[in-house]
């Protein structure tokens, strides 16, 4: 994989290890865009940091901040960096199956 793309899924990982912002991005999933405001109120989480979560969501490029009504900023999904992190995880996948399958095979023998 080329290092920007690894770079891509590293940042994604990091970002979905948090339990928050998974909610943070399951509640975008579910609900479509959302400002902090409106995040805050359907998660047991603090406008505060809902703000901090999607600031590191964004740096991601899991969610993209677009300006709304009244100043208000929204915030919606962007799958492409979860779709090179897909990447990631499957090429990862095809290295340990063959090994994993030569083991099976030897330890069933």
């Amino acid at each position: 994989m080329r290092p920007e793309l690894e770079a891509t899924a590293e940042r994604v990982f990091v970002a979905l290890a948090d339990p928050s912002r998974r909610a943070v991005l399951a509640t975008l999933a579910a609900d479509g865009p959302a400002t902090a405001t409106d995040l805050a109120d359907r998660l047991p989480i603090t406008r505060q940091a809902i703000t901090k979560h999607l600031g590191l969501l964004s740096d991601a490029g899991l969610v993209i901040a677009e300006p709304g009504e009244r100043r208000r900023i929204r915030y919606r999904l962007d799958s492409a960096p979860m779709q090179v992190a897909q990447q990631f995880l499957a090429a990862l996948a095809r290295d340990w199956d063959g090994p994993l399958d030569a083991l099976r095979r030897h330890l069933d023998s």
